[in-house]
């Protein structure tokens, strides 16, 4: 027991240590507001706290500082903190906000201390529902709008929060935000009340969770993107150190001692769990509860994690399978994976779960912080006291430069500081700022010494091999700088780089406090068109052996090739929560790099720049590991894209839990291309796959599946994007290309795709179905609630528009339905199978389409029209009473359902655990699911062969004159093959 002994000490030294002050001395900061210390322990704090909250968010910017003096501060109900304003405590212990014994509304249920919101009413934030109190708020309020993807700088940092006896639903801090926000250096000490966090995003480092039932309880971020923990500890929880799902969570050197359980995910949800050089001591239960085991959708790692008397390493829900760890004593877990597993780029991968794990003899060493400490702020100098002016209209040039010259670590306090030369940092320099969009250093348009020809220049320079740290500043080129590049990095292993932000593009606040529009009209460029974007080199690039670690970065300007490059360096790189977006040719490139790990790597491309971006690039490298990778093109996305990385030359290229998605309808054909060994992967979830270098170029043939009886050949090509296939009564084949406003047939005589309907007489078509007289119905993104019925026999004839009427129901009738469906929670079998309030009858009167008040309505989702009968790749007939296989493609099933006679789905079965954008089934039962390949699967659900098709299959229907041809639609392509 000495190895326990030994652990359970440095933890207890590492808990004394937790509450001292990270900001010892006050800030000074002339823009800022201080909160009053309190009197006495016994005086109420909240409405002071509140005060001071709501001071910053009324001010012009409506973003800043509340600096809290060390104290006990009372907090009684609910504070809200309004988006970017930042909560900092400072003094010679931190301050604590203490929630008393007893305090009326904490006793059940849910109740807040903290609510960072995602607005306030009234201030162009509001929501539908704000009317009705929003859950947890004490007391209950309307009028709260919860945080959002748009919520952006906000943070608490050095406070302590302390939960009194007698408030069992008493919850620290709900924290539900998008990027640039964080939590850090902070002690919750929740005895027995119910969390210290309830819902996290983004990034939070050096946090320690003592009691509770739960240390943190959370879902899906906001956005949806990962959630990073650094340098954190939780002891003493009564259920589970961590309670979530879908967090995207990982876990990067921290620390679970005396709890049943570290992470325990929700029954029926999945997440990319990423957890690395942490430690697990003493735990009662499985360390790791995992659900949802048999879908692609959970993909859990470990690497490098150390045991000790931790009998239990995980727990699979659904089997009800246990994988052990040792029962005494410590071992190293060098490799834990459950999920899809690529053995290399040309494994088609296998989910299953496997360890590599062995007992260690010497008792573990103490962790090492990932993230280097600021310098005592005692040894800061203030920028301000130096004489810069932060006006956004002087050039504070000159005083940066002798600063530098002159001092160690330079303290920017809030302001928009103008400069027009670049800052060579010396290889000792810090440069430290508490808010990133209140702290800018830019570049005005069309300075003269970044602009016309010549080599790239830095507007922040951190020199060879340097120890440099640059933390909460925002880096700004502005849009008319062409040879500008905001931040050259060259410093070396030991420099750090943090809470910083790579000004332009969404989320940008001017000097004058106003926002900083990005798109014209149309969102196809900036509105001034002095302003090209892709103009300007990468805003961070790390070359000449440059390395270090870089933590919660956002770069997504628009006016850079990238947001990140990193290049000609072998030197050790870390790099944790970075959200790379919104650039017109890359979001992250990697070039002659090595020796680097990529920890929740978030890319975004927007509809207007990002139709060809490439989100990841990696040319002549080696040793690169992804981990918490997520790849999201938004959802008014109209062009397709081929792959999220693209791969030469490079080799032990290692992508460890990668999530590819979009909810719009061109998502990624494929999630890597590794074009020197001609590999295509187009799973969009992998659980671990490592590109070797040495894969043989030869593909495996795949066997023959079943019920195919020839081979997969190409009809017609040339397409955008098609989609919304139907087949008449003949058994021939119709379908749209909505992006060309064209509706196809395809003559199997003259093996040629016709035009039936195209933009000369626009319709703006989705999906296609006919009734049993042969008459098309369109369905239409055309105004409000547009159904189209057709002669195919006439096609230039008069559209019909049909009239919904009241839903009711229709036995023995045919029901039109889609067959795949995206959610962004994960209530499918909730949110799907809901009655529909309209019809729209054919025209023989045999047919009806179910549709939502949304499509009546032509109601909008971030300007596009989501309802189900257009957002499907298709739809289907089925008569009511029958069965239909659906997809849920954005958790990756496929369900079986019979239809009710008013066109409801009932009865939900998952049928397999794979979904994609298509689905269809023939006469016999057998089932055809599109997720990259085409799967197939008998009627009992056993998956019994796979098709492998040229290109990405998102749409499929059977038809031909005997019913025996299976049509696949390819976006660009149409394909067919002949079935038994």
């Amino acid at each position: 027991m000495k190895t326990l002994a030994l652990a359970l000490t440095l933890v207890a030294s590492a808990a004394a240590a937790q509450s001292t002050s990270y900001y010892p001395t006050r800030l000074n900061d002339a823009e800022a507001v201080y909160v009053p210390a309190p009197a006495s322990a016994s005086v109420d704090s909240t409405a002071a706290l509140q005060t001071a909250i709501d001071t910053v968010q009324q001010t012009p910017r409506h973003q800043g500082i509340v600096f809290v003096p060390s104290g006990t501060y009372r907090i009684t109900h609910t504070v809200y903190v309004w988006p970017g304003v930042r909560v900092i405590g400072y003094g010679a212990t931190r301050p604590t906000f203490l929630l008393p014994a007893n305090t009326p509304g904490y006793q059940k249920g849910m109740g807040y201390m903290l609510f960072f919101t995602g607005g306030r009413k009234g201030d162009g934030r509001d929501r539908q529902g704000l009317d009705t109190p929003f859950p947890g708020t004490v007391p209950p309020a309307p009028g709260i709008i919860d945080g959002n993807p748009g919520t952006f700088y906000s943070a608490i940092s050095n406070v302590d929060l302390e939960i009194g006896s007698g408030n069992p639903s008493a919850v620290g801090i709900r924290f539900h935000i998008a990027q640039h926000c964080y939590m850090a250096h902070m002690d919750f000490r929740i005895g027995s009340g119910l969390a210290g966090i309830h819902d996290v995003g983004n990034e939070a480092e050096d946090l320690h969770f003592h009691g509770g039932t739960y240390g943190i309880m959370t879902r899906k971020p906001s956005p949806g993107w990962q959630f990073t923990l650094i340098d954190s500890s939780f002891d003493h929880q009564r259920e589970a150190a961590i309670k979530e799902h879908e967090a995207g969570l990982t876990l990067i050197h921290d620390t679970f001692t005396s709890v049943p359980t570290a992470v325990s995910i929700d029954p029926g949800y999945s997440d990319e769990l990423w957890i690395r050089g942490s430690r697990l001591v003493d735990l009662s239960g499985p360390a790791i509860v995992i659900s949802n085991e048999n879908n692609p959708r959970t993909e859990i790692n470990l690497e490098e994690v150390i045991a000790t008397n931790v009998p239990k390493l995980a727990f699979l829900r659904e089997s009800k399978r246990e994988i052990p760890g040792q029962p005494y004593g410590s071992y190293l877990i060098s490799s834990f994976t459950s999920g899809l597993i690529m053995a290399d780029g040309k494994d088609p991968g296998e989910i299953k779960s496997t360890i590599h794990a062995e007992g260690l003899a010497l008792a573990p060493k103490p962790l090492v912080p990932a993230l280097t400490a600021l310098p005592s702020p005692s040894t800061w100098v203030n920028i301000r006291d130096l004489g810069a002016k932060g006006d956004g209209h002087t050039d504070d040039t000159a005083v940066f430069q002798k600063a530098i010259a002159e001092h160690k670590t330079i303290y920017v306090p809030m302001g928009y500081y103008l400069v027009s030369d670049t800052l060579e940092l010396k290889p000792d320099t810090v440069l430290v700022a508490l808010h990133p969009s209140r702290t800018q250093i830019f570049l005005a348009d069309g300075t003269p010494a970044f602009n016309g020809p010549g080599a790239p220049k830095a507007l922040i320079h951190a020199p060879a091999g340097g120890a440099n740290i640059v933390s909460g500043i925002g880096l700004s080129t502005n849009g008319q700088n062409n040879r500008a590049v905001a931040a050259l990095w060259e410093s070396g292993v030991n420099s750090l780089m943090s809470d910083t932000r790579f000004l332009g593009g969404h989320g940008t606040q001017n000097p004058d406090g106003s926002p900083n529009q990005i798109y014209n009209q149309d969102h196809s460029a900036d509105p001034n068109p002095a302003r090209k974007w892709d103009t300007q080199s990468p805003s961070l690039w790390i070359t000449n052996n440059g390395g270090g670690t870089f933590s919660n970065i956002w770069t997504p300007s628009t006016f850079t090739s990238a947001g990140l490059l990193v290049s000609n360096t072998t030197t050790p790189g870390h790099i944790y929560e970075l959200s790379s977006e919104h650039h017109v040719r890359n979001e992250v490139k990697f070039d002659h790099a090595a020796n680097w790990s990529i920890y929740a790597l978030q890319t975004e491309e927007e509809r207007g720049e990002g139709g060809a971006t490439l989100p990841i690039e990696i040319s002549n490298s080696h040793d690169l590991t992804f981990a918490n990778f997520h790849s999201y093109r938004v959802v008014s996305s109209f062009q397709p894209s081929e792959t999220a990385v693209r791969v030469t030359n490079s080799k032990n290229i290692r992508f460890r839990n990668m999530h590819i998605y979009s909810d719009s309808k061109v998502s990624f054909n494929n999630a890597l291309l590794d074009e020197s060994h001609r590999i295509t992967i187009r799973q969009r979830e992998i659980a671990s796959l490592t590109l070797t270098g040495d894969e043989s170029d030869a593909t495996k043939p795949a066997a023959p599946p079943a019920f195919i009886a020839g081979a997969v050949e190409k009809l017609a090509t040339g397409f955008f994007n098609i989609s919304g296939p139907a087949v008449d009564p003949h058994g021939t084949l119709y379908f749209t290309d909505p992006h060309t406003q064209h509706i196809y047939r395809y003559n199997a005589t003259t093996k040629k795709a016709e035009t039936l309907r195209d933009a000369s007489a626009p319709i703006d078509p989705a999906n296609l179905a006919f009734d049993h007289a042969g008459n098309l119905l369109i369905t239409s993104y055309t105004g409000t609630g547009t159904v189209y019925a057709l002669k195919v026999s006439d096609p230039k004839a008069e559209l019909q528009t049909l009239k919904p009427v009241p839903s009711k129901p229709e036995p023995g009738k045919t029901a039109i339905l889609p067959v795949d469906f995206w959610r962004f929670e994960n209530d499918f079998k909730q949110g799907v199978p809901v009655k529909k309030a309209w019809h729209f009858v054919s025209p023989d009167g045999t047919t009806f389409l179910p549709a939502g008040d949304d499509f009546i309505k032509g109601s909008l989702y971030y300007g596009i029209k989501m309802e189900d009968i257009l957002r499907g790749f298709s739809l289907t007939k089925v008569k009511t009473g029958d069965v239909l296989y659906i997809s849920d493609e954005s958790e990756h099933k496929t369900y079986s359902t019979v239809i009710a006679p008013d066109g409801t789905l009932t009865d939900l079965d998952l049928f397999a655990d794979r979904g994609g954008e298509g689905v269809t089934s023939d006469a016999h039962g057998n089932v055809y699911i599109a997720e990259g390949q085409i799967y197939l699967y008998n009627p009992e659900g056993d998956e019994v062969g796979m098709l492998e098709v040229p290109e990405r299959p998102i749409a499929l229907a059977i038809g031909g004159t005997d019913n025996k041809t299976l049509y696949i639609l390819a976006r660009t392509s149409l394909y067919s093959v002949r079935l038994k």
